[in-house]
């Protein structure tokens, strides 16, 4: 290797640990703020990316009909304590906001260890870690705490507030279109509901943003749309505000935990063998990194409503190591320092590249499909300057039929993308092929 080379090598090697450690910092900024699937706490998250990029933030009502569902009730907290007889704080809300479940109802009351118990979780099996807990849709209060203190609590009244509100407000999530030469679109949706959870799903965020930025700056062939939404209820809120349109939509990825050291895990689309499927997986099998892939089920992230039968979208999921797999998830373990700024960078890479797969994704059509077309009446042989080129002319003939892309043939026939690519432009040139993408 060449001294030009080795200094390509190390200038690759500290971009990529560049841009991990802004997206580290920007997740750490964002990790303190008390998100919900309604709040000032979204709009504050939504606030801060756009000081990055040109999201558009959308607010629905609530009681907004979606679908089968209604936009809640927008909820906001202040502060939350539990104090004992001594007036100590046991339990405080502004040293972590997982102490609260999430959507608890306003409440302030003097009540015995008992009944307070009767609104407490912890996790015995993880004594130092606070759990994530909420209550959506219905109505009632709660505190989570780390399984030793609630073990050290005394038999004594507690005196608890929560100040919070829960009341008509609206649902607010952001969006960002970057149009290109089609109208066809590529989909990034991540979650921005939860509160101080890093790898799920601030990774996700952060991440997104990031790709977003940069695709902001390059030719774009493909339009492009960037979703940061609440969990489940701002997915569905999108597909009702966008029904009309979401037949634009031709390759998706929803992202969530993409800040663990694990390796990555692809979740096919409902179509299993959708593009995007293929892309992805053409796009890890050649990093030759450890990978895993899980078929499709109902059950997860916002894939399944992209994916629910009356929408049926190719997207499908794009995480590290899977949601419930790891100690740290839905705890308060789950915080920045769980987070590598490698592994924020290795998943932007990848990314990038599913992203340039899907660019340089061309389709044709053989316009004479009957039988081989005769090529020596028309010169062609006389271009082919190896056996290989001859061998790619007719693997792109036999399988230029609008469904192969020209990568696809590369992969299939195992030859190189640049003698698919060259063929391909003689082809076109002397009639026998139609680029229709």
């Amino acid at each position: 290797m060449t001294r030009t080379d080795d200094n390509s090598t190390d200038d690759k090697s500290t971009d990529e640990e560049s841009v991990g450690q802004t997206m580290h910092a920007r997740l750490s900024a964002l990790y303190p703020i008390c998100r919900s699937i309604t709040g000032d706490g979204v709009r504050q998250t939504l606030a801060e990316l756009q000081t990055f990029i040109p999201l558009i933030v959308h607010e629905v009502p609530t009681g907004t009909k979606v679908f089968d569902w209604t936009v809640p009730k927008e909820w906001n907290i202040r502060d939350a304590w539990i104090k004992n007889s001594a007036g100590e704080r046991v339990v405080d809300f502004q040293q972590h906001n997982l102490h609260v479940f999430n959507y608890s109802v306003p409440i302030r009351a003097t009540v015995p260890l008992a009944e307070l118990k009767k609104h407490l979780h912890s996790l015995p099996n993880q004594p130092d870690d606070i759990p994530y807990k909420t209550t959506y849709y219905q109505e009632d209060w709660g505190f989570c705490l780390r399984h030793n203190a609630l073990l050290a609590m005394q038999d004594d009244q507690y005196e608890v507030l929560i100040d919070s509100t829960l009341a008509p407000g609206s649902l607010s999530y952001g969006e960002l279109f970057l149009p290109g030469e089609t109208a066809d679109e590529v989909l990034f949706s991540a979650h921005v509901c939860h509160p101080s959870l890093a790898n799920d799903n601030l990774s996700g965020v952060v991440v997104a943003a990031e790709l977003a930025a940069r695709l902001a700056t390059k030719h774009r062939r493909y339009s492009y749309r960037f979703l940061f939404i609440p969990g489940t209820i701002g997915a569905i809120t999108w597909l009702a505000r966008n029904e009309a349109n979401t037949s634009r939509i031709k390759h998706g990825l929803v992202l969530s935990g993409l800040g663990d050291p694990g390796s990555i895990t692809y979740k096919r689309s409902r179509q299993s063998t959708a593009v995007i499927d293929q892309t992805v997986l053409s796009v890890l099998a050649s990093n030759r990194d450890p990978y895993t892939v899980q078929d499709f089920s109902p059950y997860g992230y916002d894939e399944r409503q992209f994916c629910s039968p009356g929408f049926n979208l190719p997207v499908g999921r794009f995480s590290r190591t899977p949601y419930g797999t790891y100690p740290q998830y839905h705890t308060s373990s789950d915080n920045p320092h769980f987070v590598r700024p490698a592994a924020l960078a290795d998943s932007l890479k990848l990314l990038l590249q599913i992203v340039d797969s899907l660019e340089a994704r061309e389709l044709y059509v053989n316009t004479n499909p009957k039988c081989e077309p005769q090529l020596g009446k028309r010169g062609l042989y006389k271009e082919l300057t190896t056996s290989s080129d001859t061998m790619a002319m007719l693997w792109v003939l036999n399988f230029a039929d609008g469904q192969n892309s020209l990568v696809d043939i590369a992969e299939r026939s195992k030859l190189p993308l640049e003698s698919i690519r060259s063929v391909a432009s003689k082809l076109e040139t002397h009639g026998l092929l139609r680029r229709i993408h």
